[in-house]
């Protein structure tokens, strides 16, 4: 029997040493390297050319929609099942629109996930389905507002996405407090954290340049449903938070 080469892209070291122990019990199936680095996994999708990747939206350096993104790019054909922690449809339907097979949601047991792509290496190549995912919850505000990020590439790391996060869940509690940012919004984000309004005020403003600087147009309109930007124009950090806060806002009232 042919073997299938698998590379492992997870950043929870033990679910990534659960799923290399899954798949060696299956015939077929043979796990060529494992890292929670998108950049390194890059470098080894390109080195070992897998037909299977297993691929976790967080990493480090590069998150999983970057990957996605660079192998979308170079056409690469490999079965990609996405693992993440995000209900939001704006999120899965990205992750489908770049190429993924299968988009299964944490938590999620190793031996499902290994019997997804054992079933992607004995099915023919088809047309992108996503995983049946129960939706019993529109998951917690913080797990929404990190699905839009890591979405549209604000990456965890900067500042910027904590004071951000922040701003917006303020937003979505008192949406009147947009209309004050500089002299409320600022110093109670800068109170929280232990820092000065105008540190709080250059950090989001740099977390959304680091998105826009990624290119990420079509993301970010499909998160707001419609074509908000164009090109490099871009968004003040006010009504950045605005958009997040009303889109949230208005899912919780459906």
């Amino acid at each position: 029997m042919k073997q299938e080469q698998v590379i492992i892209l997870e950043n929870n070291e033990s679910f990534a040493q659960q799923l290399q122990a899954e798949l060696s019990k299956w015939e077929g199936l043979s796990v060529c390297a494992v890292t929670d680095d998108g950049e390194e996994g890059l470098s080894l999708i390109e080195r070992h050319k897998p037909s299977l990747i297993l691929l976790s939206l967080h990493l480090k350096r590069q998150d999983g929609f970057s990957v996605l993104e660079e192998l979308h790019k170079l056409g690469k054909r490999a079965n990609v099942v996405v693992l993440g922690n995000f209900s939001d449809d704006a999120v899965i339907n990205r992750v489908i629109s770049l190429g993924a097979r299968y988009y299964m949601m944490k938590p999620v047991s190793a031996e499902v996930v290994a019997g997804r792509l054992k079933q992607l290496a004995e099915e023919d190549a088809g047309a992108p389905v996503t995983e049946n995912v129960e939706r019993k919850r529109a998951g917690s505000l913080d797990e929404r507002i990190s699905g839009i990020f890591i979405s549209i590439g604000i990456p965890p790391h900067i500042k910027g996405y904590n004071y951000l996060r922040e701003g917006i869940k303020m937003a979505v509690e008192d949406p009147h407090i947009i209309n004050n940012v500089t002299k409320k919004l600022y110093p109670m984000i800068g109170e929280r954290f232990e820092t000065s309004a105008s540190k709080v005020e250059r950090a989001i403003r740099h977390a959304i340049e680091v998105a826009w600087n990624r290119g990420r147009i079509d993301a970010v309109n499909a998160i707001f449903g419609a074509r908000v930007y164009i090109g490099t124009e871009k968004p003040t950090n006010s009504e950045f938070i605005a958009l997040v806060a009303d889109k949230l806002i208005l899912e919780n009232m459906a």
